[in-house]
């Protein structure tokens, strides 16, 4: 009787096509979820900016007949006051932040028109403009 003297066991070429293929998968995964989660957070911008948006024309606009020079939680009391900041923790109008408020055409703090825009990650920037006036 002859016997084969192999070894059990997995070979080093199919120990680095596992690895190979297991490191694509998670370069692939991580890849992904980093696109999603961009995703929710340009979600995120634009329902604070139809908030805002909604606030000034609904409420804002509708009690005063004209818009603010500037807008904060203080202003548009109606709305959450959170989402005056963006997905990285940047109030509105600043710095390194992505939403702004654009007021125009002002006269003694009393605006007749204004963009509201959000700077997002996988799209071109997401603006609203006054509907009145």
């Amino acid at each position: 009787m002859i016997t084969l003297d192999r070894k059990r066991g997995f070979t080093v070429p199919e120990i680095l096509v596992v690895l190979g293929f297991s490191a694509l998968l998670l370069i692939l995964f991580f890849v992904q979820k980093s696109n999603i989660d961009a995703m929710d957070r340009d979600k995120a911008r634009k329902i604070a900016i139809n908030a805002m948006y909604y606030a000034l024309e609904e409420s804002f606009y509708e009690n005063n007949k004209y818009y603010p020079e500037e807008i904060s939680e203080s202003v548009l009391t109606v709305i959450d006051p959170e989402l005056f900041t963006d997905p990285n923790g940047f109030y509105i109008n600043t710095d390194f932040g992505s939403y702004f408020y654009e007021p125009t055409n002002c006269s003694d703090a009393k605006c007749k028109s204004y963009t509201l825009r959000a700077e997002l990650e996988k799209e071109d920037s997401y603006i609203k403009r006054n509907r009145n006036n």
